[in-house]
């Protein structure tokens, strides 16, 4: 019942997102489209339109995951099946400009954490779907990296009015192929002398790095090995 209100919920609101956006108004026009309670509303939603816009994100997130796990990605490259990722994310919310009202809502100082969590949250689960081990250091690097990939796009997508959204895909591929670059630089450094002789001093504290525990990776950004 409870994931029916908030879908239901969500559905009006995103009639009212052009014109008031994820606003105080839109959540009030919404509870009252639906004839839902207010305090069971405000319960499920208690800070009005920013949660509504943090549920749209997340009825994206599943959709994209829905569609990774029904798709075969065993013959694809993995930087296909990252890009393949970010493109089904990307899709998975077709609506621009409830993306963009999103996008300027959470480009608030009072809210950027919000939006920051949210793009975080998103690349971990791509990084997730796709079989991601990682444990150590280079779970944050991943994620972090492809949230900068992830929000590049997303931006680029919301000013494109190409075809298909040919240039996004293009712009995406671009994104990728630059990290790429750096990953190899990465290797070539590691596997010098210099980076060896690196690899024994100062960077070796991030060896002690690891991923938060499962249980807890949604809110804690990770531990140190003692």
């Amino acid at each position: 019942m409870t994931t029916q209100t908030v879908e239901k919920l969500l559905d009006a609101a995103l009639m009212h997102v052009p014109f008031d956006g994820w606003s105080e108004a839109t959540f009030r026009a919404a509870v009252a489209d639906t004839g839902l309670d207010m305090g069971v509303a405000r319960a499920l939603f208690p800070r009005g339109g920013v949660d509504l816009a943090l549920a749209y994100h997340r009825r994206g997130d599943e959709l994209m995951v829905e569609r990774l796990t029904a798709t075969d990605l065993s013959a694809m490259r993995f930087r296909d099946r990252i890009a393949f990722a970010v493109r089904a994310r990307i899709e998975a919310t077709d609506d621009k400009e409830a993306v963009r009202r999103a996008s300027a809502l959470f480009a608030l100082p009072q809210y950027a954490p919000d939006g920051a969590r949210a793009i975080w949250n998103t690349c971990d689960l791509i990084w997730t779907t796709l079989g991601d081990g990682s444990e150590d250091f280079n779970w944050y690097s991943k994620r972090a990296t492809l949230s900068g990939v992830y929000s590049a796009t997303l931006l680029f997508w919301l000013g494109d009015d190409s075809p298909g959204n040919e240039a996004t895909w293009a712009f995406l591929d671009r994104r990728i192929e630059n990290v790429m670059s750096i990953e190899k630089f990465k290797g070539k450094f590691r596997d010098s002398a210099f980076g060896r002789t690196i690899g024994k001093g100062p960077l070796a504290l991030l060896d002690r790095v690891r991923a938060p525990d499962q249980s807890f990776r949604r809110t804690m950004p990770g531990s140190t090995r003692r």
